[in-house]
């Protein structure tokens, strides 16, 4: 068995969107002009700078989200729910509102989304007081506006606040240079590792995390490639698996000195989400480590 590591307190910002989801599940993923059958409806708050708050406050860490709601009942919503999970928010308001995504996931958990941006872009870097970010163990960016996301990590850097970016589906369509010029991590997916390097971007970050779905991961750590092959699981949702992982990784690789064995907890992170239906999942460190070690999936009811 693998001896599973220590908790740790680490106090992670996370600044990103924060949105209410609508989830929708359907027999399948109509084609134009075609018409699917929903089988299940659910609603909850979401965004990945929220899903990945709520995956690291299950994990013992201590996160706090940076985000803009709009004064309506879903941002009232979407507050009230992160902070039951014990999510520490801050939380600008906006006259817009409260951005509202629609979650589209078919039998075998691929999902397809419909949104607008409505508030989640109100907040500015000016909005996080300096003294909480010198306080802070690091600083996890996901996809924001690219000025507020660079300032932000301008900033961290400057006060020798670790920085990681997931910019998530709006890489190839947004200009997040100046971020990753202060990050030790980016988080991407394929399609996403495939702009990073055609653009140069990977050469300006140390470590560069690419995410395969169930098949896995790979962590570029300066000249050292790492893999690890994730776990076979049956995907109910893989909404929010993304931001699970990295929370993972994230908390594992402060502590652990094998990269291979932080990708293992971060692919145990997002198999568990995967598992779950809706984006945002509270995880364990018992369960994450009876995947770890045992290789296969805990049995579902």
């Amino acid at each position: 068995m693998i001896a599973p590591l220590p908790a740790v307190d680490m106090r992670v910002i996370c600044a990103g969107h924060v949105n209410w989801d609508v989830t929708l599940h359907v027999d399948h993923l109509p084609k134009p002009d075609g018409e699917g059958r929903i089988t299940d409806r659910s609603q909850s708050s979401g965004g990945s700078a929220s899903n990945a708050a709520v995956a690291l406050a299950g994990l013992d860490a201590d996160p706090l989200v940076l985000g803009s709601v709009g004064r309506d009942d879903h941002g009232t919503m979407a507050r009230r729910e992160l902070a039951a999970t014990g999510v520490e928010t801050l939380l600008i308001e906006s006259d817009e509102a409260t951005a509202v995504k629609y979650l589209i996931v078919d039998e075998n958990g691929d999902v397809a989304v419909l949104g607008n941006d409505g508030a989640n872009e109100a907040f500015n870097a000016s909005d996080l007081p300096a003294e909480t970010l010198a306080e802070a163990d690091h600083l996890h960016l996901t996809g924001q506006n690219p000025t507020t996301a660079a300032t932000l990590a301008r900033d961290a850097a400057a006060a020798d606040v670790p920085v990681s970016f997931d910019p998530g589906r709006r890489l190839p369509y947004r200009d997040y240079s100046s971020v990753l010029s202060h990050a030790e991590i980016l988080f991407c997916n394929d399609r996403e590792a495939d702009h990073a390097r055609d653009s140069g971007l990977f050469e300006t970050v140390p470590t560069v995390v690419v995410k395969h779905g169930d098949c896995g991961a790979t962590a570029h750590i300066g000249d050292q490639t790492v893999t690890n092959a994730g776990y076979p699981i049956e995907s109910v949702d893989t909404a929010g698996a993304g931001d699970a992982f990295a929370a993972g990784y994230l908390l594992a690789s402060a502590q652990e000195t094998d990269p291979e064995r932080a990708l293992a907890v971060a692919n145990a992170c997002g198999a568990l989400a995967a598992q779950s239906s809706g984006a945002q999942t509270t995880l364990d460190w018992e369960s994450v480590w009876e995947l770890v070690d045992s290789g296969q999936p805990p049995e579902t009811a």
